[in-house]
């Protein structure tokens, strides 16, 4: 039976980092949909423009393509060359929202400047991402074996702990936890991950502890109806929503969360109003391009041009997938309440930010893979072609050949 290819002109994408950019750009279009549709109802209610919200997300997307060029053109290494000042940057931003940041719902998370507003937690996490791909390709160049306790996850402990103090532990546990995933992915020995395992859940008991109603809230996601009107609120209207989209769901625009059903629906419940309003089938396309994005991501870890770059495209990888996973499972009750955004479809300036410069990267790893790639090639090329010339210009003598680094 011959084999049937598909041309060349009939392909969307022409290698790995291209498909990573038309999936971020179709997340982006569905993100700013849905984000229009949950929020000009609230817009009005509060006397603006029903396209108030929509714009501001708009303008912020504006700024996060500066962001993903930015990252898309400048090489990767730079990023690990400057990390010191990017973490003592973050730090300070970190310290100053404990101090001087605007208390919202009894939490410190946000720098305002006019009508915008910043969350530094957000950067940290792409921060922990570099300083543990820093540590890991160290580790892989000299051969070392990894280490739990050492000064680049002294780092990441004080990162978190500023984060949590906000508090924040849905930020924390991505803060830690996807350097700890990095780690256990690149070859962490069996006996240190029973032992990580241990801190872990140490450390969760004593965080629960201190904060009672975590707990409250873990025994909330068992069995949510059982405070309907209380701390599962939020959850059973969440559930509702989802339930209530069916199949195809009730239309654009048509859903009903919005209407002050469910809270926070534009942000980190965002994907309970699109699965209401577009059903099962688009909710399941949506899980597939978080699905794709992973696999296309992973190819480009797998591919990159040294171990730093094979490290820092898996970390980016799970760094986006992770959440995507997260908030699914919170909004779908499967996880208790830990306010974690689904990137490029939670409504968030500095989320967005942070994820498009995190694709930014993950195709300028590629994009630089592929270019030694061809250089490699093209001296290969070179070097053939001098062996297969005849030698008549002088007996003994050979052909130069060019040395590939």
């Amino acid at each position: 039976m011959k084999k049937v290819t598909i041309p060349e002109k009939l392909a969307i994408w022409s290698n790995d980092h291209e498909a990573v950019i038309w999936i971020m750009v179709m997340l982006l279009i569905a993100g700013s949909v849905n984000i229009f549709s949950a929020t000009f109802v609230m817009a009005e209610d509060e006397g603006s423009s029903p396209y108030f919200y929509l714009l501001k997300h708009l303008l912020i997307m504006g700024v996060g393509g500066l962001f993903f060029f930015l990252c898309y053109w400048v090489d990767y290494h730079r990023w690990r060359d400057i990390l010191v000042p990017i973490i003592l940057v973050i730090i300070a931003m970190l310290v100053y929202v404990l101090g001087f940041g605007t208390a919202v719902n009894g939490a410190k998370r946000w720098i305002y400047i006019g009508s915008f507003s910043v969350q530094p937690a957000e950067f940290a996490k792409i921060c922990s991402v570099m300083i543990e791909a820093y540590y890991l390709s160290y580790c892989i160049q000299k051969r070392q074996a990894f280490k739990l306790i050492q000064s680049q996850h002294g780092t990441l402990v004080v990162l978190a702990a500023l984060v949590e103090l906000e508090p924040d532990m849905g930020t924390m546990m991505i803060i830690l936890g996807v350097p700890l995933l990095m780690l256990i992915v690149a070859g962490l020995d069996m006996g240190k991950i029973k032992n990580l395992i241990f801190i872990v859940v140490a450390a969760a008991t004593a965080l629960c502890i201190y904060q009672p109603y975590r707990l409250q809230r873990i025994k909330v996601m068992l069995d949510p109806w059982a405070d309907a009107q209380g701390m599962g609120y939020q959850t059973v209207q969440s559930i509702t929503a989802i339930g209530s989209g069916g199949f195809w769901g009730m239309g654009l625009g048509e859903g009903l969360a919005k209407y002050a059903y469910l809270p926070e629906a534009h942000t980190d419940f965002a994907f309970a109003v699109f699965c209401q309003e577009n059903g099962f089938l688009l909710a399941a396309g949506l899980i597939i391009l978080y699905g794709l994005l992973g696999y296309f991501g992973a190819k480009i870890a797998k591919n990159a041009y040294d171990a730093y770059g094979q490290v820092l495209a898996g970390g980016l990888v799970i760094l986006i997938c992770l959440q995507a996973v997260i908030n699914m499972f919170m909004v779908s009750g499967f996880l208790p309440v830990i306010g974690v955004p689904l990137p490029f479809i939670s409504y968030g300036g500095c989320s967005l930010l942070v994820s498009m410069a995190a694709l930014g990267i993950l195709v300028n790893i590629n994009r630089y893979s592929l270019i030694k790639q061809r250089k490699m090639e093209k001296l290969t090329e070179h070097n053939l072609a001098n062996r297969q010339k005849p030698m008549r210009l002088m007996p003994g003598q050979r052909p130069k050949l060019t040395r590939i680094k």
